[in-house]
């Protein structure tokens, strides 16, 4: 079925699919911000972020300008630090939901062929993603493509004093948007999309629990 620019699977019958619920941890996790914290102001001092006083300006308020700008820096970093673990969860989360979709649609004879690459059209992994998207769940500001490259990126989310800081301000969304792009490309093509209208699911903040 095409409808616009879109390709969908065609599905027999008319009946809405179950699948399993979506598990996702909606907060970072960090348990120590005071470590966090630490880091950002070690990658600032390592990475010489801030540009030294002007001589010409009162030490004692040169310090204390000093000062400020680099805890507005840690700050900066260490709230770009969260928002990446934050990605990474609902990367994790997404993929394993990934997972359980793709073997509730092996066990089910009538889903069972649009997962096949021999057939047109059929769906491959980023349709599940897609699918997502075109549901619009509700992620609290996680964009869904970056949060699944931050996973193929990191097995486990890195402490920040791994990081540079042009990753943590700059390259991040890059980096993620390289990785989901190759993963979506390796199913052979043409992918199309599972019709929104035909799946339901739940989606569980495992964080509230």
């Amino acid at each position: 079925m095409i409808l616009g620019d879109r390709k969908f699977v065609e599905l027999p019958g008319s009946k809405t699919h179950e699948l399993p619920p979506l598990l996702v941890r909606t907060s970072a996790g960090v348990k120590r911000l005071d470590r966090v914290m630490e880091m950002a102001n070690d990658l600032i001092e390592r990475e010489d972020m801030l540009a030294p006083p002007s001589v010409e300006t009162d030490p004692a308020r040169a310090q204390i300008e000093l000062d400020r700008r680099k805890m507005d820096l840690a700050l900066n970093l260490t709230e770009q630090y969260l928002e990446f673990v934050q990605h990474w969860r609902w990367g994790d989360d997404v993929l394993e939901w990934i997972r359980q979709c793709e073997t509730t649609f092996e066990t089910r004879m009538d889903l069972r062929n649009l997962l096949r690459a021999d057939l047109w059209p059929h769906a491959g992994r980023c349709s599940f993603v897609t699918l997502l998207e075109d549901k619009a769940i509700e992620t609290g500001g996680v964009t869904l493509e970056k949060a699944v490259g931050m996973r193929l990126t990191f097995r486990q989310p890195p402490p920040l004093k791994c990081f540079s800081d042009q990753f943590l301000l700059y390259l991040n969304s890059t980096v993620a948007h390289t990785a989901y792009n190759t993963w979506a490309a390796m199913s052979q093509s043409p992918i199309s999309s599972l019709p929104p209208e035909r799946f339901h699911f739940q989606v569980v903040n495992m964080s509230l629990e």
